[in-house]
């Protein structure tokens, strides 16, 4: 039986959907539908219960929150399923070349938890959502992309290809006991390549001038400063590595990140 978690979010409800035609699947909610488990990381007590019969789980990262909240969340979940008997967790983790990035301490941290702990793993370290790049670079009214990337570049990753990797190595899982796999897209993009898709401007801002515009947007506390290290360790040139298995385990040609950002633009020749 495998039981995924996370369901809520938008990768786990692609995950969901690629499951869908399968009897030995369990999706676990914290607030659960009609045929759900209950799963609430913040609540271990719905945890144990929760994993009993499970063969295989998909921990989808519980990161929204601070660094303190998603380790508590992750050793709970981890804690749990080894008491509960789960013979193998695929746990989706954050790219190798996000170690710059505020949020990867969680990651790591979870990876390591994983690694000295008594049940089977897979780790898929996911790249940035091509969605994600795309929702940083919006054009203004005026048709003008305002970021602080400078010309740094991203190898942005559709969220469907992740997706796709996740379905496949959970329902494979002993094939993949003890691998990392570095999921993330064969092509950098940066500012100038979506102002380009969508027939806009790249204006390249300031890090202090980025700060200013998005203090006033009522984000959480530890939000501004996710946003903040995404633009500059983009700008740096930390986030540009193509190298990865997306191709391998996807079995074809990964998604362009592109098409995705701008659905609209000219096919390509």
């Amino acid at each position: 039986m495998i039981l995924v978690t996370g369901a809520s979010g938008a990768l786990g409800r692609l995950i969901v959907k690629g499951l869908a035609d399968r009897d030995d699947v369990v999706i676990g909610s914290r607030t659960p539908e009609h045929g759900r488990r209950r799963i609430d990381f913040d609540d271990p007590a719905t945890l144990l219960e929760g994993f009993r019969g499970i063969d295989i789980l998909l921990l989808i990262s519980a990161g929204y929150g601070e660094d303190d909240v998603v380790i508590a969340r992750h050793e709970a979940a981890i804690s749990a399923a080894e008491k509960a008997g789960v013979g193998h967790i695929v746990y989706t983790s954050l790219s190798r070349d996000g170690d710059h990035l505020t949020y990867a301490l969680p990651h790591r941290w979870t990876e390591r938890r994983l690694q000295r702990g008594t049940t089977a793993w897979t780790i898929l370290r996911n790249g940035l959502y091509a969605e994600f790049f795309g929702g940083l670079t919006i054009p203004d009214a005026d048709g003008t992309i305002t970021a602080p990337l400078g010309d740094g570049r991203l190898s942005a990753v559709c969220r469907e290809d992740l997706a796709d990797v996740a379905v496949k190595v959970t329902l494979e899982a002993a094939a993949h006991a003890g691998r990392t796999y570095e999921l993330v897209g064969e092509e950098a993009i940066g500012g100038a390549d979506v102002a380009a898709a969508l027939g806009a401007t790249y204006e390249p801002v300031t890090l202090a001038e980025a700060r200013a515009a998005i203090a006033g947007l009522g984000l959480e506390p530890f939000q501004e400063p996710m946003i903040m290290s995404t633009y500059s360790s983009i700008a740096g040139g930390f986030m540009s590595g193509t190298a990865g298995d997306l191709r391998t385990l996807l079995g074809g040609e990964p998604r362009n990140a592109l098409d995705v950002i701008a659905p609209n633009r000219p096919t390509r020749s």
